[in-house]
């Protein structure tokens, strides 16, 4: 199948912040598909050098000048503020702005695409069926939030039928999508800024499965709470086919074992009333239920179970989730993504699972405000499962400061949870700090959806001299 062409409002789209992760994915695709794409980012970047490489033009610094006056779109995030100067002078010149999500979902016009969503888990689900199905010789197009192995990985304009995307409740642009398969991982209260209740949360996840083509298939998550309520909510769809997965008996796709292997895991599942057995390459028990996920959706637009399950074991992770950084003086680091504290956990006790006696130090960044605000204690409570942690300050990102919320209440809240905690204000030091508490065998975890990815290397550098 030749996939759709390039609609025309897409020929010479403008990209205000390009660089971002979800952003640069949908610029690369339509720059496969032969648009003209150009775009503008607070600063340079090995995704921004690797967009250049594509043939998009972007300009660093955000500039009325760097719109070009035949631009036949701009596109924005939710991110994007409305002072920005090239947002004003695309009003000036009357060029229409589109959200990223609509730009998305143009892109899946005529494919089957499957939509990825949940509070936690999308980027890794969603990059083991890029890797699965692409190993599969499906050649399928896809658009992740974030790198597979390199700056830029993170989408593909494939000649398959098939459009892998993560669908991101956080600002409910993911209702925007007419997705063949659905998958729900799960669903918690997040996005404070956006959602005041968990009833605001379910109401939003039933207009995204609402959205599912007729005839197709939702994946959830059996076991977890959320994600379960939102299945009984949309049991009485007309033409939707439920399919469950996880580990108790009821569910449609039962995870019968999971065996950690270091830090690999192999699962065994039962589906179709057949046994399958698959090794996934990143450790912890909530990556294996995001293999099974991927399983259950691929088997749904009729791919073979044993085919997929084997092309799974491809999947070696994605940049920022349990990544291994190096090793240096006895001592691993490694970066986790994880920001709330239900990713958290589940990363920590991941680690824990695959450092035997090893004792795991880390370093965390928290992310925004307002999580922080409904969250910080919840963080602080994960951090006690560490036998020590370095806090830094809390990453802003598009939020401005709340008044009394600092990393104080992780602090606090961890150190009533018996966990070794201290507060670090200078990033800068925390290099010199970890190299003088690790020790051989020591596993440290860079952890946050902030920069704090940055201090692995300056750490690694540290401990080597």
């Amino acid at each position: 199948m030749t996939p759709p062409g390039l609609p025309t409002a897409m020929e010479r789209p403008h990209f205000i912040g390009i660089g971002g992760a979800g952003m640069s994915g949908i610029a690369k695709i339509l720059a496969q598909r032969g648009a003209k794409v150009a775009g503008s980012d607070a600063r340079d970047s090995e995704t921004a050098q690797a967009l250049r490489a594509h043939g998009a033009t972007v300009h660093i610094g955000h500039a009325a000048a760097h719109l070009a006056a035949d631009s036949t779109c701009v596109v924005v995030s939710s991110a994007i503020r409305s002072d920005n100067p090239e947002l004003a002078r695309a009003a000036e010149l009357g060029i229409p702005v589109v959200h990223r999500s609509d730009a998305l979902a143009g892109l899946m016009d005529g494919l089957r695409p499957i939509a990825v969503a949940g509070t936690h888990g999308k980027t890794t689900t969603t990059s083991m069926l890029a890797v699965s199905l692409s190993a599969l010789g499906l050649d399928p197009s896809y658009a992740i939030g974030g790198d597979l192995d390199a700056p830029g990985s993170n989408a593909h304009h494939g000649e398959g039928d098939i459009f892998v995307a993560e669908a991101d409740e956080s600002d409910r642009s993911f209702h925007k999508y007419t997705p063949q398969v659905a998958i729900i991982l799960n669903a918690e209260l997040d996005h404070h800024a956006n959602y005041a209740s968990m009833e605001e949360i379910y109401e939003s996840f039933e207009t995204f499965v609402a959205k599912v083509a007729p005839g197709g298939t939702l994946v959830v998550a059996h076991g977890q709470a959320g994600a379960a309520e939102i299945a009984a909510r949309v049991a009485g769809n007309e033409g939707l086919r439920v399919v469950t997965y996880g580990e108790e008996e009821a569910a449609d796709v039962r995870i019968t074992k999971i065996t950690p292997r270091g830090l690999t895991s192999e699962v065994t599942v039962v589906i179709d009333g057949r046994m399958l057995t698959f090794t996934v390459s990143v450790p912890g028990r909530h990556y294996a239920h995001n293999a099974v996920a991927a399983l259950a959706a691929g088997v749904a637009l009729g791919i073979p179970a044993h085919n997929l399950a084997s092309a799974l074991g491809k999947y070696t992770g994605v940049k920022r989730r349990l990544q291994l950084k190096g090793e240096a003086a006895g001592v691993q680091v490694i970066d986790s993504y994880a920001h709330h504290p239900t990713e958290m956990s589940a990363d920590l006790e991941a680690i824990r699972g695959a450092a035997g006696d090893s004792r795991i130090l880390v370093v965390f960044q928290p992310h925004l405000f307002s999580r922080t605000q409904e969250l910080g204690k919840e963080m602080g409570q994960a951090l006690a499962l560490a036998d020590a942690a370095l806090v830094l300050d809390i990453y802003p990102a598009r939020e401005d400061p709340i008044p009394g919320i600092t990393s104080e209440i992780i602090i606090a809240s961890a150190r009533a949870a018996g966990a070794d905690v201290t507060a670090e204000h200078e990033k800068d030091a925390v290099a010199d700090v970890i190299a003088g508490m690790a020790k051989p065998g020591d596993l440290v975890l860079t952890m946050g959806a902030g920069d704090v990815t940055d201090l692995g290397p300056q750490i690694l550098a540290r401990l080597s001299s």
